[in-house]
C-alpha cells in the first residue's frame, strides 16, 4: 500500500534520499536546490538515518568529498544547481572517468552571467558529455520515483557510471502536489546494499585511484566510458520494469502523450511537458492531431527509439530551454536532428528556444508552436529551423 503525501520537489528528493538512507552525503546550498540537504540534515540530527553528513565549503569540494567516499567503498550523493554544479566542473568529471555511481539531485537553474535564479537547462546542458547518466522530471512524483531507481542503474556492474536526477528549479522543486510514496522497506530491498568490487578500502585487492593516464591507457578508458553509456540503455528498461511491478507506475526512455496518430508533435524535457500536455488535449478538441514526446533520459540518449516514434509525422518543433549559442539551435535539437538524419527517417524540424532565466512559457506560447507547424505541414518546408519563444526584440 503507497503513502499519499503532499510534497514540494525538494521534499519528495529528500524524502527519497532519507529512504534511501546513502552512507555519505556532502553538499553545499545553493537555491533552488539548498532545501534538499537542508531537509536531510534534518533527518541525520535526528536519527532516522546513519548517513555522514559533510558539510563542505564549496560545490567543488561537495563532489571531492563524495569521490572521495565512493572510492572508499561508500554510497555517496548530493546536490546543486546552477553555478555550483559549474564549480564542480572538474569533478564532475573526475566522479565519471573513475567509475563512480555517485547520484546527483541537479535542481535545474540559468547559470551566471548575469545572475539569475531562476530555471532553464544551461546548467544540465553544460554537462551533457561529462559521462554522466542524466534523468529528467516532469513533476515531483518523477523525481522522487528518479532517486529511487538511481542507484540500481547506476552501481549496476556493467554501467558503473554517476547519475544526475534533474528537475525545474521552483517549478517543481518548490511546488507542493499530491504524491506517492513507496514504504521504506520496499525502498531498501528495491536498492539493496552496495557492495562494490573494486574499492580502496578493501586491504585484500588493494588499488590507487585517480593515477596518470598517459597517451597508453587513456583512450580505451574513454571507450569504456562509452560502452558503459550504451550498456545503461537496457539497465534503465531493466530497472523501470522492476519499478513497475513494485508500484505500478511505467517509464522509459520517453513518454509518448497522443503520439501514435498525432501528425505535428512538441518534443521537450522537465515540467514544460504538463502544460504540453494540455495543450494537445485542448487541439485534440479541436479537430487538430497534436502529440508530445517527452524525453526522460537524455543520456544515454536513445537516438534510434526517438527517431522511430517520430517517424510518422509531419512536423516536429524541439523545444530547448537553453540556448548552445553556437547559431546552429540547442542541445536537445541537435540530438533529435542527428538521431533522425542518422536513423533514415526525415520529417521537417524547427527548434525553439524558449523559457530562459525562468521566462514564463504559457500554453498560449505552445499553441503558437502548434500552429507553426500546422503552416510547415503545408509545403513541407522550414524557412527558419532556428527560432526564439516568447522573447522581446
Amino acid at each position: 500500500m503507497s503513502i499519499r503525501e503532499r510534497l514540494s520537489g525538494n521534499e519528495a528528493v529528500a524524502t527519497a534520499m532519507k529512504q534511501i538512507n546513502p552512507d555519505v552525503v556532502a553538499a553545499f546550498p545553493i537555491t533552488p536546490s539548498t532545501e534538499i540537504p537542508q531537509y536531510f540534515s534534518t533527518f541525520v540530527s535526528n536519527g532516522t538515518v546513519d548517513t555522514e553528513f559533510v558539510a563542505v565549503e564549496s560545490e567543488h569540494s561537495a563532489m571531492s568529498a563524495c569521490i572521495g567516499a565512493e572510492a572508499a567503498g561508500a554510497r555517496a550523493m548530493t546536490a546543486t544547481s546552477a553555478n555550483g554544479l559549474s564549480l564542480m566542473w572538474e569533478m564532475i568529471y573526475i566522479a565519471s572517468s573513475l567509475r563512480l555511481p555517485i547520484v546527483m539531485s541537479l535542481v535545474n537553474r540559468a547559470v551566471s552571467g548575469p545572475l539569475n535564479i531562476n530555471n532553464d537547462h544551461s546548467d544540465a546542458m553544460g554537462v551533457r558529455d561529462a559521462g554522466w547518466i542524466m534523468l529528467f522530471s516532469e513533476n515531483n512524483q518523477e523525481a522522487y520515483d528518479n532517486i529511487i531507481m538511481a542507484h540500481r542503474i547506476a552501481e549496476n556492474k556493467d554501467v558503473l557510471l554517476p547519475l544526475m536526477v534533474c528537475q525545474d528549479g521552483f517549478i517543481t522543486s518548490h511546488s507542493i502536489e499530491n504524491i506517492e510514496l513507496i514504504e521504506d522497506d520496499k525502498v531498501k530491498n528495491f536498492i539493496g546494499e552496495y557492495k562494490p568490487e573494486h574499492y580502496l578500502l578493501n586491504r585484500d585487492n588493494p588499488i590507487s585511484v585517480g593515477p596518470l593516464d598517459t597517451q597508453s591507457f587513456l583512450f580505451e578508458h574513454k571507450y569504456q566510458q562509452a560502452q558503459a553509456m550504451i550498456n545503461a540503455k537496457k539497465v534503465i528498461l531493466d530497472v523501470a520494469k522492476d519499478f513497475e511491478k513494485l508500484t505500478g507506475r511505467k517509464y522509459s526512455f520517453f513518454e509518448e502523450y497522443r503520439l501514435d496518430d498525432a501528425e505535428i508533435a512538441i518534443v521537450c524535457m522537465n515540467s514544460t511537458a504538463g502544460t504540453t500536455k494540455f495543450v494537445v488535449d485542448k487541439l485534440r478538441e479541436n479537430g487538430v492531431k497534436a502529440g508530445l514526446l517527452k524525453i526522460r533520459v537524455f543520456r544515454p540518449f536513445p537516438a534510434e527509439e526517438i527517431a522511430n516514434a517520430l517517424s510518422h509525422l509531419k512536423a516536429i518543433a524541439v523545444l530547448d530551454k537553453s540556448d548552445s549559442l553556437n547559431a546552429t539551435g540547442g542541445a536537445l535539437f541537435t540530438d533529435v536532428t542527428s538521431a533522425m538524419f542518422v536513423n533514415n527517417k526525415f520529417v521537417p524540424m524547427v527548434n525553439y528556444i524558449y523559457g530562459i532565466g525562468g521566462r514564463d512559457t504559457t500554453s498560449y506560447d505552445l499553441e503558437s508552436v502548434f500552429s507553426d507547424l500546422q503552416e510547415i505541414t503545408k509545403n513541407s518546408k522550414v524557412n527558419n529551423p532556428y527560432r526564439y519563444l516568447g522573447v522581446r526584440i
